[in-house]
């Protein structure tokens, strides 16, 4: 959020390597490096890349922004839909994961929202909106994932209840519900989905059909699905058929 098109392009560059030297960067990009050192350093401002030996490489772990970068045009589209749900004054829980920490972005302009969350993520919406109140619960830190998990984090979880929790998922299929890699963001899932009144997924269409290693819970235990139109027709019928709300954007 707030990059410069060449910061963007700088992104790019070092998802595609692990690490980039000043002068290759202005190389690349056709600039000098004086140009190039004044964008590291507006970008490691904002905790984006992390600067070393006249280099750059990114702070995000590499398996997280593979995640990141895939299908961003629709992950953005479905986050925007997601806020939209997002009432002046509600109280929301968001779990970690690359579609849902996108939904902050988008709640600039809401009034007196109170966040709960476990993604690392959302910290620079919040940042630069006066009236987006964050409530990051402990625990122990994942890089891979940008997220705290465990006993703290479940335990704190439980001190709040919300109007509505927004998850993702690693994978989506009708027989075995929501699934993911990891017990830990199982658990996660499952306690900020109780504690909330309406609970919604954020997935891509590139979600359905795949299954994770650990099983969150049944599809029928969200209330709303918002995807892209990349999923097919008959299957949004028949997560309709299962009383569930299917928003295609």
């Amino acid at each position: 959020m707030g990059l410069s098109t060449r910061e963007e392009q700088i992104v790019e560059l070092l998802r595609a390597g692990s690490e980039i030297s000043v002068n290759s960067l202005s190389e690349k990009l056709k600039v000098s490096a004086v140009t190039i050192r004044a964008d590291l350093k507006s970008l490691s401002a904002k905790g984006i890349i992390v600067r070393a030996r006249g280099a750059a490489m990114l702070a995000y772990h590499p398996l997280f922004s593979e995640k990141q970068s895939s299908n961003l045009e629709s992950k953005e589209n479905i986050a925007k839909a997601a806020a939209s749900l997002v009432s002046d004054g509600d109280r929301i829980m968001i779990t970690n994961g690359t579609t849902s920490a996108l939904i902050g972005r988008y709640l600039l302009g809401k009034r007196d929202v109170q966040v709960v969350s476990n993604s690392t993520l959302l910290t620079p919406y919040a940042r630069v909106n006066p009236n987006l109140s964050l409530t990051i619960v402990g625990g122990e830190f994942r890089p891979s994932a940008e997220a705290l998990v465990g006993p703290v984090a479940l335990n704190q979880l439980q001190e709040y209840h919300v109007k509505m929790t927004f998850t993702g998922t690693d994978g989506l299929t009708l027989e075995h519900g929501l699934t993911t890699h990891l017990m830990e963001n199982a658990e996660i899932v499952r306690q900020m989905c109780k504690q909330a009144t309406k609970r919604v997924l954020v997935a891509d269409s590139s979600k359905f059909g795949k299954q994770g290693f650990v099983r969150i819970f049944p599809m029928s235990d969200i209330d709303v699905l918002i995807t892209d139109s990349g999923l097919n027709p008959k299957a949004v019928e028949a997560i309709r058929n299962l009383g569930i709300e299917v928003i295609v954007v």
